[in-house]
């Protein structure tokens, strides 16, 4: 049995001890590449102390234990791993219903692609999320919130993208505030306005782009709901034109720019971020040497999605070992969503991820770690254990870090601390 618990005020004074892997990633306050992202900085029987929710100092068991105030809670880790908690950085969290009949059809051999053009896909749960009301939504963004913090993921990017209305994309980015309210979840939001078509814009796709570019932007803005904006960047979606406007009057109105890119088609959505400076292009399945070439001159981070890979049945993986070689600090993150990536489960994609895109250990956890938080701009308050920085950390049920990628199907967190505050416990 798991219990997602209530979030209370952290203790003043707590201590973490009898660590066999205190795993900070510690080192230069930017995104990891090359080389770094081997570097994980292991304190071996380490300990942690934390004051008022934020990490106070870090190392040896034996240097911790001789600061320790009288009135400090302990928290023994009872010889296993602590991890930062980890940082997906792509996620719809928000959502009503499911896809399970689609699985069923995929698994008959139906395509993504014809499925969608049969009224399935993202439309499918367009119709749901629309007719669910606020509450509805939020229990059961609250219940997904339990599968985060069970595979020790403490932040999430959650976007908006199944309302295609206004209104139904003012609710959706208004449950992401209030799941990132309940404390269980740091929560931050995306604007996705340009998922897809909807389906009474079918055929007019330009007076939908002026919908989201003139009335959705303006409202999101103004009421202050989202930090970043993201497009569906795929010529029989939005092609670069129609996401260039939309991003462009995004970032005019202080929203920083994500893209959906190259899932299916070659380069036009990373070269299309790498032109208008992006904060990520996600996906890059099908990007060519070009187009990393751009990402890495323009700075932009990729967000690789391997579970929406191997759920689609796929196996065209990104190209993340040439992605390393170019320079360019790869995040990694679950693509949690009803129909290509039913999984919140980050341990499952560190697996995909060695096993697939030939990644060591060591590499994804830096990547869904330290540079997935540097991609949602919170790299000095979380994505490491150093001092300063909240003491967001999971437990985990084993005795080496390559264990979680090892190990795979299962979702090893014993407990999981959002500012040194429990709020996950399992058993």
């Amino acid at each position: 049995m798991s219990h997602v618990l209530p979030h209370d005020d952290p203790p003043p004074y707590l201590a973490l001890l009898n660590c066999a892997q205190l795993v900070t990633l510690a080192g230069p306050a930017r995104p990891r590449t090359g080389a770094e992202l081997r570097e994980l900085a292991i304190v071996p029987d380490g300990a942690m102390l934390v004051r008022d929710g934020r990490i106070a100092a870090i190392g040896p068991r034996r240097e911790i234990e001789r600061e320790l105030a009288p009135e400090t809670e302990i928290i023994d880790a009872g010889g296993r791993v602590v991890l930062p908690g980890f940082v997906d950085a792509h996620s719809h969290a928000v959502f009503a219903g499911n896809r399970a009949d689609e699985f069923e059809r995929r698994a008959l051999g139906a395509t993504y692609a014809e499925i969608a053009a049969s009224g399935g896909g993202i439309r499918s749960t367009v119709r749901h999320t629309r007719e669910a009301s606020e509450d509805d939504l939020l229990r059961a963004a609250l219940r997904y919130a339990g599968w985060f913090l069970a595979g020790g993921t403490t932040t999430i990017e959650a976007k908006s993208g199944y309302g295609l209305s206004l209104d139904a994309e003012l609710k959706i980015l208004r449950v992401i505030r209030a799941l990132g309210a309940s404390g269980l979840l740091r929560a931050v939001p995306t604007f996705l306005g340009a998922h897809e078509i909807p389906d009474e814009y079918r055929g007019r796709t330009g007076e939908y782009v002026d919908l989201v570019t003139h009335e959705m932007l303006s409202r999101v803005a103004e009421e202050r709901l989202a930090e970043y904006c993201d497009v569906f960047c795929e010529p029989n979606i939005f092609d670069v034109p129609h996401a260039r406007a939309i991003l462009r009057a995004a970032q005019a109105l202080g929203l920083g720019a994500r893209i959906h890119a190259d899932q299916f088609s070659p380069d036009r959505g990373a070269l299309l971020a790498a032109e208008l400076g992006a904060v990520t292009a996600d996906h890059l399945e099908s990007t060519t040497p070009a187009g990393l070439a751009a990402l890495a001159q323009a700075g932009v981070q990729p967000v690789l999605l391997p579970a929406s890979v191997y759920a689609l049945g796929s196996t065209r993986y990104p190209a993340a070992r040439a992605m390393i070689d170019a320079g360019l600090a790869i995040v990694l993150a679950t693509d949690f969503n009803p129909g290509s990536s039913p999984t919140a489960s980050m341990p499952m994609v560190l697996s995909l991820a060695s096993t697939q895109m030939h990644l060591t250990p060591a590499e994804s956890i830096s990547a869904a770690t330290v540079n997935a938080a540097y991609s949602l701009g919170r790299g000095r308050e979380i994505g490491s254990l150093e001092p300063g920085k909240f003491a967001d950390f999971a437990i985990h049920d084993c005795a080496d870090y390559r264990e979680l990628a090892y190990f795979f199907g299962r979702e090893p967190a014993v407990a999981v601390y959002a500012a040194g505050t429990c709020v996950y416990r399992r058993g």
